[in-house]
């Protein structure tokens, strides 16, 4: 069996900052809470501490992903390389791209938002293109089959959400958005892709 571990980048605002719509364009380090938060995630995956141990590791050409993922290889996996997937780079949200998410709401409306996160539907003026995400999703676990271990990927909400869309069967609860520094896993055997956890946050 392969278990794929899908883990969105920890926060990149913290307390206080004004938060904004950050898409493939907007480069953002992790914030001090999102540094902490991938830390928390080195600890959960540790081979020392759990049953994971990543021989293959992929994330994004955004800081944040990279941030992320190398706090959890730190940990003593035994993945040589982390490789970058460019499909795994966030959306461009395009005029909303690091605008105020206070301007985004008020510019698209909140049931726009809410069939984002909900039904992975885009609003207007977003560049998405949702088949194609999915259909590099199926591509992903088509080339990581049976036995191959434990795989890390590290992305963004606007791309790990169409993973869901992806597989041949979900069974457990999972929500559209999945959250800061949260993760899913899905698991590969016989040429079958079962999401069994999705969304699940060390604290």
């Amino acid at each position: 069996m392969t278990r794929i571990v899908i883990c969105r980048h920890g926060n990149t605002f913290d307390k206080g900052d004004v938060i904004t719509r950050v898409g493939s364009r907007t480069d953002m380090p992790l914030s001090i809470s999102g540094i902490n938060q991938a830390k928390g995630l080195a600890d959960h995956f540790s081979p020392e501490t759990s049953d994971f141990s990543f021989k293959s590791a992929f994330c994004s050409s955004l800081l944040r992903t990279y941030q992320t993922s190398d706090f959890i290889l730190t940990s003593g996996h035994p993945v040589k390389e982390l490789k970058i997937l460019q499909f795994l780079t966030e959306i461009d949200y395009g005029i909303d791209e690091n605008k105020p998410e206070s301007d985004v709401v008020a510019r698209l409306g909140e049931k726009a938002i809410e069939q984002w996160d909900n039904d992975a539907i885009p609003p207007d003026g977003w560049k998405v293109n949702p088949p194609e995400i999915i259909s590099a999703w199926k591509t992903f676990f088509a080339d990581h089959h049976d036995g191959m271990g434990d795989i890390l990927v590290v992305t963004s909400n606007g791309i790990a959400r169409f993973a869901l869309d992806a597989v041949d069967e979900i069974a457990t609860d999972a929500p559209r958005k999945l959250r800061t520094a949260a993760y899913g896993i899905i698991e590969i055997k016989n040429g079958m892709s079962k999401v069994t956890a999705w969304d699940k946050r060390i604290s």
